[in-house]
């Protein structure tokens, strides 16, 4: 049965009727398309196994190319808006490092022996840190955001969820495409892909895929007259395939990444007291640093998978793959030439990970997936800080991590309607922290200090090689019921994990606890949710209501402390905690309507109320006056397009999308006594594009983000209290492009 499931699912991905959200057929199917009445279904691997949206009790949003591209999706940031309850932009200071958030869990700290809360994976390999994993989007066969815990299949730090990016497939035929990007800013984006049977035979099978994405800077740097949020990005992705047999295949691939746009600016929210000649400048991208324009990024993997039917129900797959990445990177906190808070960064990274999986289908009343995985980790670095020119601090060290992971996934048909799913992950991990902290006489950082502080007579801040493991078993039990055949819907309990660790910037002399491990957080999940299709499927609606106790949460937050024992705070560091517990409610209504051949209406609704239950903090529960990080209690969008058929062949598209997001807390901090953290209001976008098919291989785009200029926060740094920097990083101003594809 395992040939025949995997045929029927691949079929109703290609022959579905139009979807205009999910769907769209290459030129030569352009007829049929024209007649279609209907919404279709696209295929997913949410349960690591082929299965429609419409089917998957879980809340799952999924994108193909065709939708990417009306959309206007240029990288995985341009998604936030598209999916109901997910918040995801670039870090502070970087233009392709991840900033992941979904139903309010996350980490926004890209610092090394931090894990993320949303786990990013690149064609089924998890990319462990986030420097360079804002992935830019180009020939792509889809892209799945299941939302919610993902603790049994995926496992390793999806507490949040799981971001899946799926290259485009080895094609049995030769085909490709060519597409020329040109908008304001200079913008020139260029991307290319060429695939097919190599040597005259569809046994062996070839992909290469390039992309060339360049753009000036926003705003510029005043003081070095150098452009700022430039963006200057390669990437390449090559596969091959040697397709042995019907049921033997072993694919290869490789992806090369490299960023060398410069900073991003920053607006000064409020004067700094200790630079009282520098007012806030009125662009929301214009600084004044004195620092170096370099915030480069390589990142590259390679993976070799081999896919192997043994009979007609199992079928196993495995993956090995290697990914490594290095990044230097400068960040000046408070953006003037003064030497006030000026550090410099040095990220690496390199992971290899094992995934065996075995695939039951026996055409019977039972199916699921069972599987191993293993992750061997280091990523380690440094940190050069600067303060006021007067303080010189090294923070360099290597975290460890080993993890084993075995998991199953079973599906059972209680009835003909009624169905029961139960997983569970076992997973064991270790992790090794070496840290070495230590304070210097000058900027150049040869000479130790004599002493870090007057309080702390030596020139350690911190130095330990400590070692500690965690164990978890994370369960999910769903039922579905399959109401009518266009409605189903569904109860699910689950749970998510991410191991703790240590604090890499531990103050240990200073504040001795922040030498000790920090615990790993749990999520327990309970969902209710709907697929379903009305009106001859031509409106398709999905729901979902979850219910989420959240415990000892893992939060990245400054804190001030007392260099010279006189009894006021005067300095800070990087403290990592565990706040305590806390509970998130939410709702999400996803829908796409298609009320004529010529229409679609799509979009999504969320609602989200995440507080704290407990925050302990120097031994007080200041849960009433914290707020969540990128959780906005109210989100949406809304897109309306139309299609026309053209007389001489081809058709005309246009398509107008808002969306919008309440008020939201843009960073997190330990707020006291009534002070107000970065917050962003709320804000709407508008977006827009026309879209030309000649009903060949041509087509031409005119699109157009963020038409009313609106300004809005991402995130922000407030070290107010130890450096006088309140600053706050901005989403893109209104851009608009022209871009011309050829497909072959």
């Amino acid at each position: 049965m395992i040939r025949k499931t995997l045929s029927i699912a691949i079929a109703c991905a290609l022959v579905a009727p139009a979807a205009w959200a999910q769907d769209a057929p290459s030129a030569q199917e352009a007829p049929a398309h024209r007649e279609a009445t209907t919404l279709g279904g696209v295929t997913v691997t949410a349960r690591k196994r082929e299965e429609t949206l419409q089917e998957v009790p879980v809340a799952v949003t999924a994108f193909t190319p065709e939708a990417l591209d009306r959309l206007n999706v240029e990288d995985l940031s341009d998604l936030d808006a598209q999916v109901p309850n997910l918040t995801i932009y670039a870090a502070r200071g970087s233009s392709s490092t991840i900033t992941a958030y979904i139903r309010g869990i996350g980490q926004s700290d890209p610092l090394w022996g931090v894990d993320p809360g949303v786990g990013i994976y690149l064609d089924d390999v998890y990319i462990a840190r986030p420097q360079g994993a804002l992935l830019d989007v180009f020939d792509v066969e889809r892209v799945e955001v299941l939302r919610g815990p993902q603790g049994t299949l995926y496992g390793k730090n999806t507490i949040g969820g799981a971001i899946k990016y799926i290259s485009r497939g080895l094609p049995n035929s030769f085909d490709g495409f060519a597409s020329v990007t040109v908008g304001n800013y200079d913008q020139l984006d260029v991307k290319a892909a060429v695939g097919g049977p190599l040597g005259g035979s569809d046994a062996l099978r070839g992909r290469l895929s390039v992309a060339s994405l360049n753009r000036d800077g926003f705003g510029d740097n005043l003081y070095s007259g150098q452009d700022v949020s430039d963006k200057e990005i390669l990437a390449v992705r090559g596969q091959l395939g040697a397709y042995v047999s019907d049921d033997l295949d072993i694919q290869f691939a490789y992806d090369w990444m490299d960023d060398q746009s410069g900073v991003r600016g920053a607006r000064m929210l409020a004067p700094n007291r200790f630079a009282p000649g520098f007012a806030p400048l009125d662009s929301r991208y214009d600084i004044r640093s004195g620092m170096p324009n370099v915030n480069d990024t390589e990142m590259k993997g390679a993976s070799a998978t081999v896919n192997w039917v043994a009979s007609e129900d199992w079928a196993f797959k495995y993956v090995v793959a290697k990914r490594e990445s290095d990044t230097e990177t400068n960040i000046d906190f408070d953006t003037l030439p003064n030497k006030i808070a000026d550090v410099k960064a040095f990220y690496r990274d390199e992971q290899v990970s094992h995934e065996l999986q075995a695939n039951y289908d026996g055409g019977g009343r039972a199916r699921g997936v069972i599987g191993v995985y293993a992750f061997d980790g280091e990523a380690g670095g440094q940190v050069l800080n600067n303060f006021f020119d007067l303080s010189f601090g090294d923070t360099q060290g290597t975290v460890y991590t080993d993890s084993v992971a075995l998991y199953g996934d079973w599906t059972f048909d209680l009835t003909g309607r009624l169905k029961l799913d139960l997983g569970a992950r076992y997973t064991d991990e270790k992790k090794r922290a070496v840290v070495l902290n230590r304070c210097y006489t000058d900027a150049t950082f040869a000479t130790l200090a004599r002493a870090c502080a007057a309080n702390n007579p030596t020139p350690i801040a911190a130095r330990f090689d400590k070692r500690i493991g965690f164990e978890n078993t994370s369960p999910k039990v769903s039922l579905d019921y399959q109401i009518t055949p266009d409605i189903m819907v569904y109860g699910l309990a689950s749970r998510g994990f991410k191991s703790g660790g240590y604090n890499i910037r531990a103050q240990a002399t200073a504040v001795p606890r922040s030498a000790e491990p920090f615990d790993d957080e749990v999520v327990d999940s309970y969902e209710i949710g709907g697929k379903m299709a009305f009106l001859d499927q031509t409106l398709f609606l999905n729901l979902a209501a979850f219910h989420n106790k959240y415990k000892d949460i893992q939060l990245s937050v400054f804190t001030a402390y007392d260099s010279n024992g006189d009894g006021a705070d005067d300095a800070f560091f990087g403290d990592f905690t565990n706040a305590g517990e806390g509970t998130v409610d939410g709702v999400e209504v996803e829908y796409q309507w298609m009320p004529s051949r010529r229409w679609l209406i799509s979009g999504n609704l969320a609602w989200l109320d995440a507080k704290y239950d407990e925050f302990m903090y120097a031994g007080v529960n200041i849960a009433d006056e914290q707020e969540f990080t990128n959780a906005p209690d109210f989100s949406g969008a809304l897109n309306v397009e139309y299609r026309m058929d053209l007389a001489g062949g081809g058709d005309l598209s246009a398509r107008v999308g808002y969306s919008y997001q309440s008020e939201v807390v843009a960073t997190t901090e330990i707020v006291r006594s009534g002070a107000q953290p970065i917050t962003q209001d709320g804000y709407g976008l508008v977006n827009a594009g026309v879209t030309w098919r000649s009903g060949g291989p041509w087509s031409v785009s005119l699109q157009g983000t963020n038409l009313a200029d609106e300004e809005y926060r991402t995130t922000g740094y407030n070290l107010v209290s130890s450096l006088g920097v309140l600053t706050g990083f901005y989403g893109p101003p209104r851009q608009y492009t022209l871009s011309v594809r050829y497909d072959f």
